[in-house]
């Protein structure tokens, strides 16, 4: 049986703009493109997997209900636009900033690729063969640890900088060519 292909989205940056620990809808603006490349990814018939660090509930900025209660808002914004999130894993935990019980290192927390191999087993993913697309080195290194096959880096156009991606996009709906097809 062939297993199941995934492309592994970062959330701040990538889904939303950064605007800093979004943990409200208030404070949430959806990225140009998003829906246009996941739209693409189903269509080439890859689940579509969230992989974020929340350090904003380390932090005390917002709650974890918050941040699931804006989940579920997100996603049911996806299906009205005919796309389906297979998952959403988060990382609470900042190993420096963290209160309370959020001040642990935590093996999910990117670089880390917890998240990563968690969603694989969960979802019977092929990682050789999954591509994570996100806005910062520590995803590329969580991709890279975890196998998989194509690391895109979204970063702003003239931006250089040393990276493990192997291809870096200065728009999200960019990344769309570099994604496999799974219905051929």
């Amino acid at each position: 049986m062939n297993k199941a292909v995934a492309l592994f989205l970062d959330r701040d940056g990538v889904i939303n703009v950064d605007h800093g620990h979004v943990g409200t809808r208030d404070r949430w603006e959806f990225m140009p493109g998003i829906f246009d490349l996941c739209r693409a990814a189903c269509a080439r018939g890859l689940q579509l997997i969230i992989v974020t660090n929340q350090a904003g509930i380390a932090r005390g900025y917002y709650s974890e209900e918050d941040f699931l209660a804006l989940t579920d808002w997100m996603k049911d914004q996806f299906v009205q636009e005919g796309v389906t999130i297979s998952g959403v894993y988060f990382c609470p935990y900042h190993p420096v900033e963290g209160v309370e019980r959020y001040g642990a290192l935590a093996g999910d927390r990117k670089p880390a690729p917890g998240m990563l191999l968690r969603a694989a087993r969960e979802h019977g993913l092929d990682l050789t063969r999954s591509v994570i697309l996100g806005d910062k080195e520590t995803d590329m290194q969580a991709g890279q640890a975890a196998g998989l096959g194509r690391l895109i880096l979204l970063a702003d156009e003239g931006e250089h900088r040393k990276t493990i991606a192997h291809v870096v996009v200065g728009q999200v709906a960019d990344a769309i060519p570099y994604l496999p097809d799974m219905k051929l």
